[in-house]
C-alpha cells in the first residue's frame, strides 16, 4: 500500500512529524539528502512502524497515493525554492506540496502563484509546538490554495494539539495567510518570553528574591490568568539544579539567539503603519543582550547607582504581575490588530477567532486567555483593538496602578524593563484623545512644506503655513502612514 504522504527533512521536527503521523494512522515517506539520515531514522526511532524510508525523490514519488502530499520540512528561503524546482517535474496535476518551515509570507504567496500556473497546489503551514509539540500534537496554521485544504485537512488535524475535542488546526487564509499568522504568534511569543525576563529580574535583581521563592511566584501564576506553557516552563527552568546541584540557569550566558521571524514582524509592521512597539523592543532586546562585551565594559564606565528596594515585596510581587499580565494583552493587541491590517492589505481573510483557538494548544504561546480573545472575536468579529472588548477593557483598568509600579521600581533601580514600559507607553498613547502630533506636523511644515490637517476644518483637506514669510505657498508631497 502506497503512503498518505511524503515528508522531506528529517531534523528533530520532521522525524517528530513522522512519527506522529504514524502514530495516528497515516502511512509516511520520507526522504532526507543526507540519506543515511534516513537508514538512521528507521533502525532507530522509526523502527517497528509504517514509515518508508526512501533514497531519492523519484522513490519518494512513486511510493505516494495520488493525489500526492509532499511536505518540506527544511530550512526557510532557498532551500525550498530548490526542492520546489526539483519535485515539480515529478508531480501531476493537482498534486500538493506544503511548506511547513518558518518561511517568510510573500515568499510563500509567490510560489502559490506560481505552482497554481503549472496547476500544483500549494500550502503554507507554520508549524509551532517544538519538538514535544511536533511528536505530540503541534499547532498548525495552514493557508495558501484552499482546493488543498480538503485534501490535507484530516491528516493536519488528526496530528495537531486537541482543546476540548477541537483541533489546533484550521485552515487561515489564502496566499501566504498561514506562514503570516506563525510570524505573528512568533513575534508574540519574542514579547511574552522578554516581559517574563522583565519581570524574573525585576524579582531577582529589583527585590532580592532566590530561585526558590520565585520558583514558587511562577508556579502559583500559572494556576491563575496568566496561566501558560512559558511561565510553566520558567517556573520548572527555576528548579532545575546542575549536575553539581547548583542552579544551572545560572550558569547559562545572558546573550540570546533569534532566528528572524520576530524581526519579519516587526518590518512588516513598519511597512503597514501599525505600531508594533513591545515586539519590537522584544528584538532589540535580544540584539542587545548580543553585545555581551560591550555591556560588560559599560558597566564599569557607566556603572549604576546601588539602590535596594525598601517596601512591601508582597504587593510588588502582585504589582510585578499585573504589568506582565496587562503587557502580554498589549502584546496581543497588537499582534491582532497587525493581523487585521494585513488581511486587508494582502487580501487574506483571516478568521481572528480560529486563530485564537489554534493557539490554545500544541503551540508555544499557548494561554489561558486565549479562550478570552476568542470570545472577544465571536462577539464582534469587526473588533478594532482587542482593548475594545469588555473583558480586556476591564482587566487593563485593573491591572493599571500594579503596572505602573513594576516599571517605576525598573527605573528607580535601573533594571531595564523594554517591553513592559513601551506596552504602557502604548496603552497611555492608545487612549489620549490628543498627542503632541500637531506641534511634530507644524515642525514638518515650518521645515518642510509638508502641510498639516486643522481642526476647525474637514478631514482630508491641508494646509501649508508660510512659517518664516520667505518660504512661499508651494507644499510638499506628504507621506502618511
Amino acid at each position: 500500500m502506497k503512503a498518505n504522504i511524503g515528508l522531506i527533512g528529517l531534523a528533530v521536527m520532521g522525524q517528530n512529524l513522522a512519527l506522529n503521523m504514524n502514530d495516528h494512522g497515516f502511512k509516511v515517506a520520507v526522504y532526507n539528502r543526507t540519506t543515511s539520515t534516513v537508514d538512521e531514522f528507521l533502525t532507530g526511532p522509526a523502527k517497528n512502524t509504517q514509515i518508508i524510508g526512501t533514497h531519492s525523490l523519484e522513490e519518494l514519488i512513486d511510493n505516494l497515493e495520488s493525489p500526492r502530499i509532499v511536505m518540506l520540512m527544511v530550512k526557510a528561503g532557498e532551500v525550498v525554492d530548490q526542492y520546489i524546482d526539483k519535485l515539480t517535474p515529478l508531480l501531476s496535476a493537482d498534486d500538493i506540496i506544503v511548506d511547513g518551515g518558518n518561511s517568510l509570507f510573500t515568499d510563500t504567496a509567490r510560489r502559490m502563484l506560481s505552482l497554481q500556473q503549472q496547476n500544483i497546489l500549494y500550502i503554507g503551514a507554520g508549524v509551532s509546538g517544538g519538538e514535544q509539540g511536533a511528536r505530540h500534537g503541534p499547532s498548525i496554521m495552514p493557508g495558501g490554495n484552499k482546493a488543498a485544504w480538503p485534501i490535507v485537512k484530516t491528516i493536519f488535524q488528526s496530528i495537531s494539539a486537541q482543546v476540548n475535542g477541537e483541533p489546533c488546526c484550521e485552515w487561515v487564509g489564502d496566499n501566504g495567510a498561514g506562514h503570516y499568522v506563525k510570524m505573528v504568534h512568533n513575534g508574540i511569543e519574542y514579547g511574552d518570553m522578554q516581559l517574563i525576563g522583565e519581570a524574573y529580574q525585576l524579582m531577582s535583581d529589583g527585590l532580592g528574591l532566590g530561585a526558590n521563592e520565585m520558583h514558587s511566584i511562577f508556579a502559583a501564576w500559572n494556576q491563575g490568568p496568566l496561566n501558560s506553557y512559558l511561565i510553566e516552563i520558567t517556573a520548572a527552568i527555576l528548579a532545575y539544579k546542575d549536575e553539581d546541584g547548583q542552579l544551572l540557569l545560572k550558569k547559562i550566558l545572558d546573550t540570546a539567539g533569534q532566528k528572524g521571524t520576530g524581526k519579519w514582524a516587526g518590518i512588516n509592521a513598519l511597512d503597514l503603519g501599525i505600531p508594533l512597539t513591545l515586539i519590537g523592543e522584544s528584538v532589540f532586546a535580544r540584539c542587545l543582550s548580543a553585545q555581551k562585551e560591550e555591556r560588560v565594559k559599560a558597566a564599569s564606565v557607566l556603572p549604576k547607582r546601588a539602590l535596594r528596594f525598601i517596601g512591601d515585596k508582597k504587593a510588588m510581587i502582585n504589582a510585578i504581575g499585573d504589568a506582565l499580565y496587562a503587557a502580554k494583552i498589549i502584546s496581543y493587541a497588537q499582534g491582532f490588530r497587525l493581523m487585521r491590517e494585513a488581511s486587508k492589505e494582502y487580501g487574506l481573510s483571516l478568521n481572528y477567532g480560529d486563530i485564537a483557538l489554534m493557539w490554545r494548544g500544541g503551540c508555544i504561546i499557548r494561554s489561558l486567555f486565549l479562550n478570552d480573545i476568542k470570545q472577544a472575536y465571536d462577539a464582534n468579529p469587526d473588533l478594532e483593538n482587542l482593548l475594545f472588548a469588555d473583558f480586556f477593557a476591564k482587566t487593563m483598568k485593573q491591572a493599571d496602578e500594579g503596572w505602573r509600579k513594576a516599571v517605576i521600581l525598573g527605573i528607580e533601580l535601573s533594571i531595564p524593563t523594554p517591553a513592559l514600559s513601551s506596552a504602557l507607553a502604548y496603552y497611555d498613547g492608545y487612549r489620549s484623545e490628543k498627542l503632541p502630533a500637531n506641534l511634530l506636523q507644524a515642525q514638518r511644515d515650518y521645515f518642510g512644506a509638508h502641510t498639516y490637517e486643522r481642526t476647525d476644518q474637514p478631514r482630508g483637506r491641508f494646509f501649508h503655513t508660510d512659517w518664516t514669510g520667505h518660504g512661499g505657498k508651494t507644499a510638499s508631497t506628504s507621506y502618511t502612514v
